[in-house]
């Protein structure tokens, strides 16, 4: 009896038993997690030694063991290799932070140069700052909340106009707790705000026919447009909205701020998923459970929601400059997604007032209130907020947004921040930049290479 060749046999046979299922999912998925890359080189090389003597033998069952264990340490080897060409490093979700990096998937995933996302600021996008972004390599971002069909359709062709590169368009979903002005008598409401109203000279609005536009036909005029990519909030978009993006060549983001919140995007289909911390500015856009019960911040939220998805996971909440950006790294991010930093600079669309707010802000100076909306939000307390808040007499979603509009649209003409939604996230104090593209770059100077 050859002892080399039985040896041979038994190690090719317990191969194929223990590996056979990693090697069928692997060549499903592409996933090499399971593998270390320096173990299959060593097997590898390990392998071609005994080759020398196997081949050298009569042909037998040997023969056809052994091909199939060299053949199944080349797949991995490949595959190994071509993951971590594309990603720079993927490793077991129990590994250590160096291991755990995802750097590259994101901007294969996006077709963008930087893993670097601006938030879709509703209601204080620009033109500009979502061009300067995406100009510079990133995802430039353009919040839609309130606008008409013919309005999006504007929006996305001065944003093709002003770049070439992708950029996202963001819409809210339908909760399913909106309010429509009939379910609703505002006027005591509308009395609480008269105070408010007093001071920029202007009467308590009428009630409007519908406090916002229909998102079936925004969903429609976005399709019709086709950007490079649309980004939802408060919802998984149905299986027709991802089904019509992707027809169309639009990819699909969505936000979480709990674990499960991204299991459930994950398993409709969605691109890439963005994890919203406690710490993030502006509306808390959970929809599983209600907010102030979803309050998980970045450093917890972040690994935990790239444990348990398969797609790129995009880190938000208290990310401002390049410390920010590693430690999203660190935890197993894709990428960061950015507001406040970028909302202090002079491209963002917010009046002067505002950036000076977030400029002195500390990191206790913000707060989660409803006064400004009726929906959870993080932002910087003024005297509109205290007001509110006082006099305890905050009408449902979207109708307070609505009412609390047209005090905020005088005073922004004016540029009176007391009086503004003054949305910040818990990192304001880091927002030290006016250029959004001396953000971008102490951004990426945190991304690992």
């Amino acid at each position: 009896m050859d002892i080399p060749v039985v040896a041979g046999a038994v190690c090719a046979v317990a191969f194929a038993i223990s590996n056979l299922p990693m090697l069928a999912k692997a060549l499903r998925t592409r996933d090499v997690s399971s593998y270390s890359l320096s173990s299959l080189v060593i097997i590898n090389a390990a392998n071609v030694l005994y080759s020398v003597y196997v081949f050298t033998l009569p042909p037998g069952p040997v023969w056809a063991l052994h091909t199939f264990y060299l053949v199944s340490c080349a797949i991995m080897l490949m595959l190994c290799l071509r993951a971590r060409s594309a990603t720079k490093g993927v490793a077991s979700k129990d590994a250590g932070p160096q291991e755990t990096e995802m750097t590259g998937a994101l901007e294969e995933t996006l077709g963008i140069a930087e893993p670097v996302v601006l938030g879709p600021f509703g209601g204080a996008s620009s033109v500009e700052l979502t061009a300067t972004v995406s100009e510079a390599g990133g995802l430039g971002s353009f919040g839609l909340y309130g606008y008409a069909p013919e309005r999006i359709a504007r929006t996305i062709g001065d944003l093709r106009a002003a770049t070439e590169r992708p950029f996202a368009v963001n819409l809210w979903l339908p909760a399913g707790d909106e309010v429509a002005p009939g379910d609703v008598d505002l006027r005591a409401f509308a009395d609480a705000l008269k105070p408010l109203y007093d001071e920029v000279g202007i009467p308590a609005p009428e009630a409007p026919a519908s406090f916002l536009p229909d998102f079936d036909r925004q969903w429609d005029a976005v399709l019709e447009a086709a950007p490079a990519v649309a980004s939802f909030v408060y919802g998984v978009p149905a299986p027709a909205v991802i089904d019509g993006a992707h027809r169309r060549g639009i990819l699909v983001v969505a936000t979480a701020t709990t674990v499960a919140e991204a299991v459930a995007l994950d398993a409709a289909g969605v691109d890439a998923i963005v994890a919203s911390g406690a710490e993030a500015a502006g509306h808390r856009v959970s929809f599983l459970l209600p907010p102030e019960q979803s309050l998980v911040g970045t450093m917890s939220l972040i690994p935990q929601v790239v444990d348990a998805v398969a797609v790129p996971v995009i880190a938000a909440g208290g990310v401002a400059d390049r410390r920010g950006v590693a430690a999203a790294f660190a935890l197993g991010a894709s990428g960061v997604q950015v507001g406040t930093a970028f909302l202090r600079t002079r491209q963002s669309a917010v009046p002067p007032s505002h950036r000076a707010a977030i400029g002195r802000a500390t990191d206790t100076d913000t707060v989660l209130t409803r006064a400004m909306s009726g929906r959870l939000a993080r932002g910087i307390p003024n005297h509109a907020m205290r007001e509110i808040e006082t006099r305890g007499m905050i009408a449902p979603f979207p109708a307070q947004n609505w009412l609390t509009g047209a005090f905020r649209a005088e005073a922004a003409k004016v540029d009176r921040g007391e009086l503004l939604s003054l949305w910040a996230g818990q990192s304001a104090a880091l927002a030290t930049r006016e250029d959004a593209r001396e953000v971008f770059a102490e951004l990426i100077a945190g991304v690992p290479r």
